[in-house]
């Protein structure tokens, strides 16, 4: 599954050929489809009509889509991906929710794209970008509007490392997130991608719905 999207115009921001940006996308391209395993520590905050909720952990990344977003705030918190289903579990409210994958509207779902065939031109059409100190964000826009989501916009450094990504929703809102101590290539079994109910929690399964 891969992503990115809508027109950003705010002051600062240049229009960018595919050209100029080329060598920086080929480089974010060549680092993430080489790596079979990504680990990071994140902060995420989600905004909707002016609330904002800040969250943070450790998102762990295998090939083929596997994905376990692990909360340390709140604490027990999962967002765990086996490739197929997508597992969000809260502890406070004791339930499970169980979804496909490919039908996932949850704004943590994009950043599957790190973990198939990344091309930025394959997928997006038209591109912008700004300096961020010795950093670049790009703002691009998607070839398809039958995504959950808007506008994915990220900051990638010389090293071609993604530090932040920003996603927003169809719905209005706003995904953002800080990644810090990226791991490439980390051992990750692939117990860490299977997901087990605790007994007294309640299950939620749309992944049998007929579409």
């Amino acid at each position: 599954m891969r992503v990115l999207g809508v027109l950003f115009a705010a002051a600062g921001l240049f229009s960018a050929s595919a050209a100029d940006l080329d060598p920086l996308l080929k480089g974010i391209e060549e680092r993430y489809n080489k790596a079979k395993t990504i680990q990071a520590d994140f902060v995420q905050t989600y905004t909707y009509r002016g609330r904002k909720t800040t969250e943070k952990g450790t998102l762990f990344l295998r090939k083929p889509g596997r994905m376990r977003w692990q909360y340390s705030t709140p604490a027990g918190k999962l967002w765990v991906s086996d490739g197929e289903f997508v597992y969000s579990f809260d502890p406070e409210e004791k339930r499970v929710e169980k979804s496909k994958l490919k039908d996932a509207g949850d704004l943590r779902a994009p950043l599957a794209f790190l973990l198939g065939k990344l091309n930025f031109h394959d997928d997006f059409r038209q591109f912008q970008s700004s300096p961020d100190g010795a950093d670049t964000r790009i703002v691009a826009l998607p070839k398809s509007d039958k995504f959950p989501y808007t506008e994915v916009a990220f900051t990638a450094s010389p090293a071609f490392l993604i530090k932040r990504l920003s996603v927003k929703g169809a719905d209005g809102s706003t995904m953002d997130y800080v990644f810090d101590n990226e791991k490439k290539d980390p051992l990750l079994t692939e117990a860490l991608f299977k997901f087990t109910a605790p007994p007294d929690v309640a299950v939620v399964d749309s992944s049998k719905v007929a579409q």
